[in-house]
């Protein structure tokens, strides 16, 4: 790339997403695919289809709506103005019903006619494909489509695929890539109008097609000639399939998981329970399965360009989920514990016990190797979710299998990941190639000074100290429990983490004091209130009067924006509200954050940040993306911001969960619910759901009075 050049990523914000991982299918509001940014049908991490453009006599449909059902389904509804009755209310509609699946999609043209009189038309569907990998799209794709045709054209031409131009055929269209297929059907026949990538797939065809020119590539028409009656309707469909040969993440190999039937909500609050049941469908659509062991199932990270197992963020997915049940926690466990390090290599920081940060397809076309380690919390967060998933009844046969597991990341988070033997965990990036920063911000300019300047690594982040300190306590409560060693020498090393953390990283302003975000190269603090702070609550690193003074800072309004909690302090010379990691807002940033304040007694902060957030995902239909704006008592999206994202909609379970004060402990056979009065405005409201096999149902009145009904072994 030439110096100086911009890199602009395609804008997702205006697009409609549908789901059903690993695919997605990305389009218009409108439902038209079109040869332009991030359009089309993406699965592990190549896209396969990048056109599905719908005409009526050469004409585009306009559109006057579309809804999304669930996670993987859209309906777009289109009025044809050229056609029908006189006038100027329109009198003919198409209706499109897309639904989304793990091996492709369907679509479902209706098209009514409620004039007065037969209408006559010709309905064409352009169809075509670019195989641009994704990582092609995101850096290429703001600046136009030219390029990533470009790339696909030669992905096509080294495959094995027979191109052919025909004339009309009812026959399926099936285009071959470097590592993918697709194969486009049409129901009731149709004729193939033109045709000069890919080729024939069987059926009978109508002629005999000739061979094209070398090279030639264009898109398939399927096209009906319709004469539709007065007040009748024609129906047709359109069924893509997909195949890859090269799979690094599969779809679950038994019926999707449907999580929106693992907990109901009823509730006064509107705005809440339509987010909570939109999170939910969210996340069944966001299933993925390990292939070396397809039983075991976890959160891809999020759409579009995180459709795969990320370390980091399935493991903060599973954790706030637990309310949903154990078994995705325990298959993300096992996932990671598969491909946890064993080995140190330069490009990839694979290091003995570390747990990775992503994995991608061969041909993602990434700047990360395909495995990459370069993840400064995941380690810390699995032991965690390890000791929670325990807690909420993942059967003890399965946590002991991974005890040997929780060992070897217990050596490196207490060994390797101190580079320097200061005592903090450190990070940074000597291949040049790698992600500058590798906390959950881990964009370039994440870690700054107050006036501006970037961080010099190693960095040492202040929530990173946090995770670890409560692995290191979570780790010894399960080795107790599993009558293990090294219980006590794990609790002597958080004790001694919390004196180094006090003493290193508190600092002060004309507010007063705060932890820094982080400690740079020279081991000096920058003393930026962020929301990092956030994190540190609930692990037990800071007492009850650093954890007040904590909570103050997150209430202020540099950082509550009255739409959650903004990710740095609006104070500062590097504050940009549209900013990624520098002044936006992300949801599951802001669920960690009030489940800590909730934890410490700061209820009144906690609801006040989650409330802001259902404040927001009003804006967004209820689809909270990964990140957004909010400043001056308005929301804007991120316009790159991946939607749906995991975690943001796992935020929806954690912040219900805090306002109810759910906590459990299975092996204790405990169950806690103490509603938080500072939730009162989300009152009345009654939930069901299972803990470890068992039915509960939580009331909760406008009083704040809780009652529960189980038939688990429970003390209430």
């Amino acid at each position: 790339m030439a110096k100086g050049t911009r890199v602009l990523q395609p804008y997702l914000h205006d697009l409609v997403s549908c789901v059903a991982a690993p695919t997605v299918v990305l389009s218009g509001a409108d439902g038209q695919i079109r040869p332009v940014g991030v359009h089309g049908m993406l699965t592990h991490d190549l896209r396969v289809l990048s056109a599905l453009r719908v005409t009526l006599d050469g004409e585009e449909p306009v559109a006057i709506g579309h809804a999304l059902r669930g996670g993987g389904t859209a309906v777009f509804t289109t009025v044809i103005r050229h056609l029908g009755d006189p006038g100027p209310d329109p009198t003919v509609r198409l209706i499109r019903e897309r639904v989304a699946r793990a091996d492709g999609l369907t679509e479902r043209l209706t098209l009514i006619n409620d004039s007065r009189d037969t209408i006559r038309t010709t309905l064409a569907v352009d169809v075509d494909v670019d195989f641009a990998p994704i990582g092609v799209i995101k850096q290429r794709g703001g600046a136009g489509q030219q390029e990533t045709t470009g790339l696909a054209s030669a992905l096509t031409a080294d495959s094995d695929g027979d191109p052919r131009a025909g004339s009309d055929t009812d026959a399926p269209v099936q285009f071959d890539g470097e590592d993918a297929g697709v194969t486009v059907t049409a129901h009731p026949a149709a004729r193939i109008r033109r045709f000069a990538a890919g080729k024939f797939a069987g059926g009978e065809t109508s002629g005999t097609p000739e061979p094209a020119e070398s090279g030639q590539r264009g898109p398939a028409q399927v096209a009906w000639d319709i004469e539709l009656p007065s007040r009748q309707r024609w129906t047709a469909e359109i069924d893509v399939h997909c195949q890859y040969t090269k799979p690094t993440v599969v779809s679950p190999p038994s019926q999707p998981v449907d999580i929106a039937a693992t907990l109901t909500l009823h509730a006064a609050d509107d705005d809440l329970v339509r987010f909570v049941e939109q999170s939910l469908a969210d996340l069944s659509a966001l299933v993925l399965a390990d292939p070396e062991q397809p039983e075991d199932r976890f959160f891809a990270a999020g759409v579009p360009w995180y459709l795969t197992l990320f370390g980091r963020d399935s493991l903060w997915a599973a954790r706030m989920t637990l309310p949903l049940g154990t078994e995705l926690a325990a298959g993300t466990l096992r996932t990671l514990a598969r491909r946890q390090g064993r080995r140190l290599d330069r490009e990839t920081l694979e290091a003995p016990g570390r747990i990775m940060h992503e994995i991608r397809g061969v041909s993602s076309h990434s700047s990360l190797p395909p495995v990459y380690y370069g993840t400064i919390d995941a380690t810390a967060l699995w032991v965690q979710l390890l000791h929670d998933a325990w807690r909420w009844g993942m059967p003890e046969a399965e946590v002991a299998a991974l005890l040997p597991n929780l060992r070897a990341a217990l050596e490196w988070l207490t060994g390797p990941a101190d580079s320097d033997g200061d005592g903090f965990l450190e990070y940074i990036d000597l291949t040049g190639r790698g992600l500058a920063n590798q906390g959950w911000k881990d964009s370039g300019d994440s870690i700054q000074w107050p006036d501006g300047r970037i961080a010099t690594p190693p960095i040492a982040l202040c929530e990173a100290q946090a995770y670890a300190h409560q692995a290191a306590v979570s780790a010894a409560a399960l080795l107790q429990h599993f009558g293990e060693s090294g219980a006590d020498e794990l609790l002597e090393w958080a004790a001694e983490m919390r004196r180094r953390f006090r003493e290193r990283f508190w600092v002060s302003d004309e507010r007063g004091r705060f932890p820094a975000i982080a400690l740079d190269r020279d081991k000096q603090p920058v003393p930026v209130v962020s929301s990092n702070l956030g994190h540190l609550l609930g692990t037990g690193l800071l007492d009850a009067d650093e954890a007040a003074q904590v909570a103050a800072r997150l209430a202020s309004p540099d950082m509550d924006c009255g739409y959650g909690l903004r990710t740095f302090s609006s104070r500062y010379t590097g504050y940009n509200p549209i900013g990624y990691h520098v002044g936006s807002v992300w949801p599951h940033d802001t669920a960690i954050a009030v489940s800590g304040l909730a934890s410490e007694g700061h209820g009144t902060v906690a609801a006040a940040l989650a409330t802001g957030v259902v404040r927001a995902a009003a804006s967004f239909g209820y689809r909270l993306p990964e990140l957004y704006a909010g400043n001056e008592d308005q929301i804007l999206p991120y316009p790159a911001a991946c939607r749906p994202q995991a975690w943001s909609s796992a935020a929806a379970v954690e912040m219900l969960r805090v306002a109810l004060g759910l906590t459990v402990d299975v092996p204790g056979s405990r169950l806690s619910v103490r509603p938080d009065p500072a939730f009162a405005a989300w009152f009345p409201l009654r939930v069901h759901l299972r803990i470890a096999g068992h039915p509960v149902e939580i009331t909760v009145d406008t009083a704040g009075k809780a009652t529960v009904n189980t038939s688990g072994p429970f003390v209430i």
